[in-house]
């Protein structure tokens, strides 16, 4: 198992080039389960998720094919429509290959998921929407076993809250579901207007992308496309925290700064400054940053995602702040290593209260999650001395190439075997 040493105190400085967004190429790739013509995907990541999905799908039938940079999938010849436990359990996205089955093939069997230990992350608003479309539907032996002898029938469903994953099943699913489906309180992330524009490109009719309500018409079919994925609007975020946390200046390529205007807001707020730029936006501190509050919300609001990353910052600024997480109830399980770091951090229920130390110091610490591992990373970057972060393979399920754009800004941080 690989761990990653960082010696801290370097200011980076320089251009760092931004991936393909992991949740938005996951949804993609379940995606092109709809058609039995080849569809091309430009700028997916080189991510564990990524591979993880890659397997799901080749173990459906699906022919995946790599080169010069982009990805062709063929969904023609489909063998099997169960997604089984060995390859689920490793990643929840997994889930989004039941509405696509379901819809095309009138039946799947997709084994309940796994994927990081932040919090109860329950399918039933998919499995509630998917009924509501006609779907039957039984959970047992820890499967979803579904099917709908006649197809899918378009419906109005309203979520009861917002979500991410069951907004991906419902709007994939009614692409060719007969008739009109109205989706109301969707999630409006901008991964969900990729999904959609990619569907568009498929030949879906889908209206209201970037809403809280999406109307689709259901077509007999869909067809191939070439489409690139979005860029990573966590991985952006989290390198803009990395050149405030170090006080350094660093332009972020490949990207927009309007995909993490709430982080960028908060960003100035605390003192940084944030440049638009031609292709993606500069941030830099010269200056210590100050403790400010911070909430998480479903987008347009702060992200869940990048909570973890936003607390290293605030643990080395001046006076004291507030981070609030509302999406998940166990995602504070980075406290503890930040804490063996040096950190002033109290924790009261969904709060922490975070008051800024002149210094962290280095230390060994336990990556418990993939953003978790993030904000280790970060407080190792700004840490006296060597940080060693263990369990690491985390981070390699959503972060491409993090050590090697890293030090190509001035970090001083290797990956060695543990």
């Amino acid at each position: 198992m690989d761990q990653i040493r960082i010696t801290g105190g370097q200011r980076l400085s320089g251009r760092i080039p931004i991936s393909g967004s992991k949740n938005s190429g996951l949804a993609l790739m379940a995606a092109t389960l709809l058609t039995g013509e080849p569809v091309t995907l430009a700028n997916l990541p080189a991510l564990a998720d990524i591979a993880s999905m890659t397997a799901l799908l080749r173990q459906h039938g699906v022919e995946i094919k790599a080169r010069d940079g982009a990805t062709s999938l063929n969904a023609e010849k489909i063998i099997s429509t169960t997604a089984p436990y060995d390859i689920v359990r490793k990643m929840r996205a997994s889930v989004l290959v039941l509405g696509p089955l379901l819809a095309r093939f009138r039946e799947a069997t997709v084994s309940l998921p796994g994927g990081c230990a932040i919090g109860s992350r329950p399918v039933d608003l998919h499995i509630k929407g998917l009924q509501q479309l006609g779907a039957e539907i039984e959970v047992t032996g820890g499967y979803i076993r579904a099917k709908a002898p006649k197809g899918l029938k378009g419906a109005n469903v309203v979520f009861p809250k917002v979500s991410v994953g069951a907004t991906e099943n419902l709007v994939m699913a009614a692409t060719l579901a007969e008739g009109e489906t109205v989706l109301d309180n969707v999630a409006r992330e901008p991964e969900i207007a990729d999904l959609v524009a990619l569907l568009v490109a498929l030949g879906a009719r889908i209206k209201g992308a970037g809403t809280e309500t999406l109307r689709i018409e259901g077509v007999p079919q869909l067809h191939g496309a070439k489409y690139s994925v979005m860029a990573d609007r966590i991985e952006t975020g989290t390198f803009a925290i990395a050149a405030a946390i170090t006080g350094g200046s660093v332009s972020l390529d490949n990207t927009r700064l309007d995909l993490i205007d709430s982080l960028a807001e908060r960003l100035v707020e605390a003192g940084a400054v944030v440049t638009k730029e031609e292709n993606g936006f500069q941030v830099s501190a010269e200056r210590s940053l100050v403790g400010i509050d911070v909430m998480t919300e479903p987008f347009p609001g702060f992200p869940t995602d990048l909570q973890a990353q936003f607390m290293a910052l605030m643990t080395v600024a001046r006076g004291a702040s507030m981070l609030t997480e509302t999406i998940f109830e166990n995602r504070f399980m980075h406290v503890p290593e930040l804490r063996r770091m040096g950190a002033n951090i109290n924790l009261h229920g969904s709060s922490a209260m975070v008051r800024g130390v002149k210094r962290l110091t280095g230390a060994d610490v336990m990556a418990s999650d993939l953003r978790a591992s993030a904000s280790l990373v970060l407080a190792g970057l700004v840490a006296d001395g060597d940080t060693v972060v263990h369990r690491i393979y985390h981070l390699d399920r959503g972060y491409e190439r993090l050590e090697e754009k890293l030090v190509g800004v001035g970090a001083r941080i290797e990956r060695s075997r543990d």
